[in-house]
């Protein structure tokens, strides 16, 4: 395997069994194995279950197996509680899209048992706690989706034989709170790449000492954390990572299929001056960049200096690529930086639309005639469509005209006071993009510059007509040496 290859990672739930069953009152869970007898290894078939039947929300189904239970699109699974690496077994779940909701749950349950989560899409609700590695070990694949924990997400519970690794390398994991090696010989690590994980309230003290202690890294330590409270998610602490290269397509990203162009910054070479040798590895196919068997068969750049390279895609793909660097010294080929595994996505993207800025404007003779000068980028062709959204509810004027509502640039007719939205929507014939502008019409210019948020009067504009002209004049002049200051020393208001 490549040794920069993607490291395990685990999450633990702080929760105990005990404790859960306590919150849900005096019922009791019914055991439902998996089996995988059926014709599939669909959650959704009830013969891959020993009970002939799918779990239902007062089960506790016990997963120790592998291959487990594949979740798919629109199937909508639930269980009181999942367990994986019961007994000592191996068990395996996968989400490829569907939902999944259980009050509890636990990735390598007992000592000599081992659980694995794989992530692609979908989403995981957790009502109250999660553990990855309870006294086993557990591992959790985020590639993409959900993961959600109503309370406490654990990464290596509270035993000394736990080992739980997480794995974010994209989706988003949210929890009420996290914790990681409840036992202090518990081994727990998360790897941050394309994904995020968000926490209830301000955990920043928390989540630092844990990437201060090695625990969390980022890109295998071939990245930064971007850690922060209240800023990316309001009243919560996320993380996320930057890879030191800095690769585009961004890591995880989604990009027009065709040509791509890879690029990314190269580190620093050993001696200031020296050239930065690259080997860049580009495929569809992520167990050939991972196991590096046939480095050769999946090679598109061979100890060049070069900081980009041009590479084909086809739609609805996702594509995998590293680049190694030679830092030189004495040899040329000496201290290789093995880098990291990124991904991006390919396909057809939905046009990106621009509907212009908003306008403030006013009538003339009872009416405004404006344009509307929108933009559209697409590889593809497209058309376009002009709606109203909302518009004033003035029943002595018509409604606002778009002059041809299948052009971007088009012409509008507006006939009453007040705010206008329009929204222009472009379809490739998959997909659509779509933005808003807003229009606010007023009676005269004056009202017009008075809604700015940077409108200043003028200061001897008294009768606030937006012109200093004799009218102003006239009214000081009628008030001029008045003083309505007041002359008793001690006034008593009724």
């Amino acid at each position: 395997m490549r040794h920069f290859g993607e490291m395990l990672r685990k999450m633990i739930c702080l929760v105990s069994l005990v404790l859960v069953l306590g919150l849900v009152g005096d019922v009791q869970a019914d055991d439902v194995d998996w089996t995988g007898d059926g014709p599939d290894h669909l959650w959704s078939t009830p013969t891959n279950w020993a009970t002939g039947t799918v779990p239902t929300s007062s089960d506790l189904a016990i997963i120790n197996l592998v291959p487990g239970p594949t979740i798919a699109a629109n199937v909508d699974a639930v269980a009181e509680g999942i367990l994986l690496g019961f007994g000592g077994s191996t068990g395996e779940l996968t989400m490829d899209g569907g939902t999944l909701t259980f009050e509890w749950g636990h990735i390598g349950e007992d000592d000599g048992g081992y659980g694995t989560i794989n992530m692609n899409s979908g989403t995981i609700t957790v009502v109250y706690g999660f553990t990855v590695g309870d006294w086993g070990s557990g591992t959790l694949n985020m590639i993409g989706g959900n993961f959600i924990v109503g309370d406490d997400f654990m990464i290596a519970g509270g035993s000394p034989t736990a080992t739980g690794h997480v794995n974010l390398d994209g989706g988003t994991i949210t929890a009420g709170y996290f914790a990681m090696r409840d036992d202090e010989a518990a081994v727990g690590t998360m790897d941050v790449r394309a994904g995020t994980l968000i926490i209830d309230g301000d955990e920043l003290s928390l989540v630092q000492e844990f990437i201060d202690n090695g625990w969390i890294t980022s890109y295998d330590g071939q990245g930064k954390p971007n850690l922060d409270y209240d800023v990316t998610t309001e009243g919560k602490t996320t993380l996320t990572a930057t890879p030191l290269l800095k690769p585009n397509p961004s890591d995880g990203g989604l990009v027009a299929h065709g040509e791509v162009e890879l690029s990314w910054t190269s580190p620093d070479p050993c001696v200031p001056g020296e050239t930065v040798q690259v080997d860049v590895y580009f495929t569809d196919d992520w167990a050939a960049l991972y196991s590096f068997v046939d480095p050769a068969a999946i090679q598109v750049v061979s100890m060049q200096n070069v900081n980009s390279v041009v590479v084909q895609t086809q739609p609805k793909t996702k594509y995998y690529w590293a680049v190694d660097a030679y830092l030189g010294g004495e040899d040329p080929n000496n201290n290789p930086v093995f880098g990291s595994i990124f991904s991006f996505v390919a396909d057809n993207i939905p046009p990106e639309v621009d509907a212009g800025a908003d306008v403030v404007t006013w009538l003339q003779a009872g009416a405004r005639e404006g344009n509307l000068d929108a933009a559209v980028t697409d590889i593809d062709p497209y058309t376009v469509q002009w709606t109203v959204v909302s518009e004033p509810d003035d029943p002595n004027n018509p409604d606002a005209v778009i002059a041809d509502p299948s052009t971007e640039d088009t012409s509008i007719t507006l006939s009453a006071v007040g705010e206008y939205i329009l929204q222009l929507e472009a379809s490739d014939g998959e997909y659509t993009g779509s933005d808003t502008v807003t229009i606010n019409v007023y009676n005269d210019g004056c009202q017009a510059a008075q809604s700015l948020p940077d409108y200043v009067p003028l200061p001897g504009d008294v009768n606030g007509d937006c012109v200093f002209d004799q009218l102003d004049l006239d009214i000081l002049n009628e008030d001029w040496l008045k003083d309505i200051s007041l002359t008793e020393e001690w006034l008593i208001l009724e």
